[in-house]
């Protein structure tokens, strides 16, 4: 076998539908390309129209398949139809990449049921909804692979974590909740743990300087991450090579955990 093979059948994803939430910008960017490149069908989900015609030309122009709905997954309603629109385009999903999310942070005495209500529609129905529709399909035809982004305030408490730091560690909650219930079935279900990334969504923190100086200094590496960074992880977690990795929480962040 050449090793070309090899890496084919630890990591291809030729006839695989994915569909990554959050996908036209950020870390939810990277991975949709990620996945489209290494053969995957990749239906992109987002709000915004002209990012989502960006990034899914950017795709074709590589010589990807991709495509593009626009929803809100603020609501349950808005779930729906973006599931019913996103398993249209190419058929049911073998993937599922829940990436997007809003970063609303206000100090927890000042925080209001509107922004809880928010970020829990969000940060955590919305995935939890995604993989209802998704999940028994999945376990039906014997393969799947959920992937939930989620963030170190999963695991601490700084920088204002508020509903921001609940939602995402309910969301790793739910991924161990999905992967007892289908990874018999072929699915896994894991997530993707950032340090601090340069993104959008992370604009507030980014307009500092010093704060992102500082939160470089306590990676390992020496820098904050990139959306980039999470290429080769979320290949690996979606495809054939991480069979036997689930409900796990894979930190991708430069040492910034363990510093």
């Amino acid at each position: 076998m050449t090793s070309g093979a090899y890496l084919s059948g630890l990591f291809a994803l030729d006839g695989r539908v994915a569909v990554v939430t959050g996908g036209s910008s950020g870390i939810g960017r990277a991975v949709a390309g990620a996945l489209a490149r290494v053969g995957a069908r990749v239906v992109v989900v987002a709000r915004g129209e002209e990012r989502l015609v960006e990034t899914v030309e950017e795709l074709r122009g590589a010589g990807c398949e991709a495509a593009w709905v626009s929803g809100d997954l603020g609501s349950r309603g808005g779930v729906r139809a973006v599931a019913e629109a996103a398993a249209g385009v190419f058929g049911e999903p073998d993937i599922l990449v829940n990436c997007a999310g809003i970063n609303l942070r206000p100090p927890l005495g000042e925080l209001g049921e509107d922004v809880w209500d928010a970020t829990m529609a969000v940060n955590l129905e919305a995935p939890f909804l995604l993989g209802q529709r998704f999940g028994p399909g999945m376990a039906e035809r014997g393969y799947g692979r959920i992937i939930h982004v989620t963030s170190q305030q999963a695991h601490r408490a700084f920088v204002s974590s508020g509903a921001h730091g609940v939602s995402k560690g309910a969301l790793e909650s739910l991924a161990r909740s999905q992967a007892e219930a289908w990874s018999r079935h072929g699915v896994t279900c894991n997530t993707l743990v950032p340090g601090f990334v340069m993104t959008p969504l992370n604009a507030r923190l980014s307009s500092d300087p010093g704060r992102v100086a500082a939160l470089a200094a306590r990676t390992m590496v020496g820098r904050n991450g990139l959306a980039e960074d999470f290429a080769g992880a979320a290949v690996f977690l979606a495809g054939p090579a991480s069979a036997y990795v689930t409900g796990q929480s894979v930190f991708v962040d430069g040492g910034f955990s363990v510093h």
